[in-house]
């Protein structure tokens, strides 16, 4: 009996000395993998269950059978990843819940809401064309390129204006040794302008750098250092690269917790990491600094969306009938108004739908305030097809279309691109009818294009009454024609006025005849383009009519 005993202690010692290399390798895990320890966080789980499999594995090669101990740490590892999660977090039993967590959703008026925007600020730039241009500026300068690549762009409003900025971050563990301070400043790519790109090394603070990386080494990965800083049981996502308007590089993470058991994640706050000096600040959603343009991820908006869309009238009917659900369109787009505030556009379709939309909605990006506007019309995807197909005979590539107010309607703008990814042409797609295309070498040949397609549409039946129209009667100080695009274009001066009006004979056929002198009246939209040059909707020459 006593040998028993003594046999039984002695494999409860040696089965506690399976886990020591676990113990050891313990503080070099939670280093590298710094888990949460938050509640609906399990990542911490997984290191339980490596445990487990070190201790099984050495279990087996000292006795030759499995022991008790391992498979207790691999079964509760395997319960705190997989089983408790389905108990706590199934939609079965918080359908409504998950429905909620994108708040409340309002119906909008699209001309209300988004205010028409200045065809100069529409954004030609994509990401794509964005990192190009990046890549093209870094090298010019060997030495840097060497050394330094692009981050990721992200999009945002400096200013007033729109911007792709993206950090300079290391190409390897080498180049970041002998450069621990930081890599030397950040792309900045007007979303408006292909040829606005710099390279800012300097600001008002002085020198940038970028110390703190997303995939930097050691303390100076942005997780890591955040997790040692006070972050340990906090949810972390979407670290983006912001400036603010003196430009000052920041990361910007937002926090988030889980709602619902393991899942349900919704956004508390942010975190605003200096990306030089390493200060860390913290917000609420309402407290965070104006120029932040982006506080909701879109991975989680999308999916409370979604959620939204699938569960608003329960869970039986979302995996029965289906009626009412409804889903986004592949690919959320971040959008600006007029109001400057930027917004997760998306389409949503029903369920099995792919080339028609019920509405869309635009979501607050930072508030996450959201409208739902019930105009059906076509995807993104369908729109680019439309806009592609004008042109098969060139070859060209759509961009990822964007929404605007242009003309009073919901429009798709995006641009066409050749093979070596330069911009050619200039597409509008209405929303309503994405048979409707104008395509033009510019944005302003392209609205015309677009205005002459409209006026002869039932969509753009109603379109000079939802438009700020100005009228002007004056005498023609001097009248040149051009032809662009195969379609002969009036440009004219109105004595006293220094703009330059433009027509074709689609705004009046008396344009066609119209001399130096003539007396005409003319309407045009109220600052719909530049204040030097404006598109005409109506032409009438009274000279003639004498």
């Amino acid at each position: 009996m006593g040998k028993k005993k003594k046999s039984m202690f002695r494999d409860r010692d040696n089965s506690i000395k399976d886990f020591i290399p676990f113990f050891v390798l313990l503080p070099f895990f939670f280093y590298f993998f710094t888990p949460n320890f938050r509640w609906g966080f399990n990542d911490w789980a997984w290191i339980l269950f490596l445990g487990g499999i070190i201790s099984f594995i050495r279990s087996i090669k000292r006795t030759k059978r499995p022991q008790l101990a391992p498979w207790i740490t691999m079964m509760t590892a395997l319960f705190l990843i997989i089983v408790l999660p389905l108990l706590t977090s199934a939609a079965m039993f918080h359908a409504q819940t998950y429905a909620s967590l994108l708040g409340s959703v309002e119906d909008g008026t699209f001309m209300d809401d988004m205010e028409a925007v200045d065809p100069s600020q529409i954004r030609l730039v994509d990401r794509e064309m964005a990192g190009v241009l990046g890549e093209k500026t870094i090298g010019q300068d060997p030495s840097l390129g060497s050394s330094a690549k692009l981050g990721d762009f992200s999009i945002q409003q400096v200013k007033g204006e729109l911007y792709w900025v993206a950090p300079l971050i290391h190409r390897s563990f080498s180049k970041w040794w002998v450069n621990r301070q930081g890599t030397p400043g950040y792309i900045t790519v007007s979303a408006t302008n292909p040829q606005d790109v710099k390279l800012v090394q300097k600001t008002s603070k002085g020198p940038v750098r970028i110390k703190y990386q997303p995939w930097g080494y050691l303390g100076t990965r942005i997780r890591r250092y955040l997790y040692f800083h006070g972050h340990m049981a906090v949810g972390l996502t979407d670290y983006t690269f912001e400036i603010d308007d003196e430009g000052n590089p920041f990361w910007v993470i937002s926090r988030y917790r889980k709602s619902i058991g393991f899942r349900g994640d919704n956004i508390t706050g942010i975190t605003l990491l200096d990306a030089a000096t390493g200060e860390i600040r913290k917000f609420h959603v309402e407290e965070a600094p104006d120029w932040i343009d982006r506080i909701q991820p879109e991975h989680i908006v999308n999916r409370q969306l979604n959620d939204w869309g699938k569960y608003r009238n329960g869970w039986l009917n979302a995996v029965t009938s289906e009626t009412g659900v409804m889903k986004s369109t592949p690919g959320m787009s971040l959008v600006y108004g007029g109001d400057g505030r930027s917004y997760w556009y998306t389409g949503l379709t029903s369920s099995g739908s792919d080339e028609s939309t019920v509405g869309f909605v635009l979501i607050d990006t930072r508030n996450k305030k959201t409208k739902y506007y019930k105009q059906s019309g076509a995807t993104e995807y369908a729109a680019a097809q439309s806009a592609e197909g004008k042109v098969q005979e060139k070859g060209y590539r759509a961009s990822q279309p964007i929404l605007y107010n242009i003309l009073g309607k919901p429009t798709y703008v995006c641009t066409l691109k050749d093979k070596a990814g330069l911009i050619k042409m200039v597409a509008y797609i209405s929303v309503e009818d994405y048979s409707l295309v104008g395509i033009g070498e510019d944005r302003q040949d392209a609205l015309r294009s677009y205005r002459s397609v409209l006026s002869g549409s039932l969509v753009g039946q109603d379109m000079e009454k939802e438009l700020k129209l100005e009228s002007i009667r004056g005498r023609i100080s001097r009248i040149s024609d051009s032809v662009e695009n195969g379609e002969s274009l009036y440009y004219f001066m109105i004595q006293g006025d220094k703009r330059i009006f433009v027509g074709s004979a689609d705004s009046g056929t008396a344009i066609v005849l119209t001399a130096a002198g003539d007396l005409v009246d003319l309407q045009f939209e109220s600052d719909e383009l530049s204040k030097d040059q404006q598109d005409i909707t109506f032409f009438r020459n009274l000279s003639m009519e004498e």
